[in-house]
């Protein structure tokens, strides 16, 4: 019997697929982006059944981040992590950009100002 994971989006994988819709509806149109909407949503739907069939992404697991596996539907990279009987989505990544850069963006972003008082 399969295994089935509930898939959880966190609110940058969210992000990042509006944006990336946005773009292309901006770019090619909307029936372009509805389609590619429907493509990646059936990606999404395979993780619930077969995630550990997808691979670790080899530029973090070559920093030692060896939990974050990716689903590739070219050109877009959704990256995730197992979490018990859950799949996190963490990211709707272009594979064109440099991921190095995105993730120190994120992380920038993500972090808290600081003031003195």
């Amino acid at each position: 019997m399969t295994e089935t994971f509930e898939v959880v989006w966190s609110e940058s994988a969210v992000g990042d697929l509006d944006d990336i819709l946005d773009l292309v509806v901006e770019r090619e149109g909307l029936d372009r982006a509805l389609a590619l909407y429907d493509a990646l949503r059936r990606r999404v739907a395979e993780l619930s059944r077969f995630p550990r069939r997808c691979r670790y992404v080899p530029e973090l697991k070559a920093i030692g981040l060896s939990e974050i596996r990716e689903s590739i539907d070219p050109p877009y990279r959704l990256m995730f992590r197992l979490a018990g009987d859950q799949v996190i989505l963490l990211g709707v990544l272009d594979s064109r950009r440099d991921l190095e850069a995105l993730l120190v963006q994120r992380a920038l972003e993500s972090s808290p100002s600081r003031r003195r008082l």
